[in-house]
C-alpha cells in the first residue's frame, strides 16, 4: 500500500510547494531567467539523487538509453512553469489557477489515454469529464 501512496504524496506536496514558488516569483525578474536558476538547482538535486540511490550508478551507461521523451519533457516542463509564472503575472488567484488547469488536463488526458494507450473510455470517465466542467463553471463563475 505505502509503494502505491507515497509516489502521490510526493507529488502533491511537491506541487503545492511547485505553485507557492511559481506565485512567489519575483515580479520585476524575467521567468526564464528564474528557470534557469530552478532547472540549475534541479539537475543538481537529480544528479546527488541519482548517485545517492544508485550507489553504483554510471550515467554514461544510463544515457546509451535515452529517446525523445526526456528533451521533450523538458521542453514540457518550461512550458508548464513559464505557463503557471505568467498565469499568477496576470492575475490567477493561487486557489483556483492549477485546480483549473488540471480539470481541463484530466479531461483532455482522457482522451489522450484512449488515443496513444488504448486505454478504455467508461461512463464513469464520461461522468467525471461532465462533472469538471461543471466545477469549472463555478470555479470561474463571477
Amino acid at each position: 500500500m505505502f509503494s502505491y501512496v507515497w509516489p502521490i504524496a510526493l507529488a502533491v506536496v511537491s506541487n503545492i510547494f511547485y505553485q507557492i514558488c511559481a506565485k512567489s516569483t519575483p515580479e520585476g525578474m524575467d521567468p526564464l531567467a528564474s528557470l534557469a536558476v530552478t532547472y540549475t538547482v534541479g539537475a543538481a538535486a537529480a544528479g546527488a539523487l541519482y548517485f545517492i540511490l544508485n550507489r553504483e550508478g554510471n550515467l554514461l551507461r544510463e544515457y546509451a538509453h535515452l529517446n525523445w521523451a526526456p528533451f521533450v519533457f523538458g521542453l514540457a516542463l518550461v512550458g508548464l512553469e513559464v505557463g503557471f509564472i505568467y498565469a499568477y503575472k496576470a492575475g490567477w488567484p493561487v486557489s483556483t489557477a492549477n485546480l483549473v488547469a488540471s480539470a481541463f488536463l484530466a479531461v483532455v488526458l482522457i482522451f489522450v489515454g484512449r488515443l496513444l494507450y488504448k486505454e478504455q473510455i467508461t461512463p464513469n470517465k464520461l461522468a467525471g469529464i461532465a462533472i469538471c466542467m461543471v466545477g469549472l463553471y463555478f470555479i470561474n463563475k463571477k
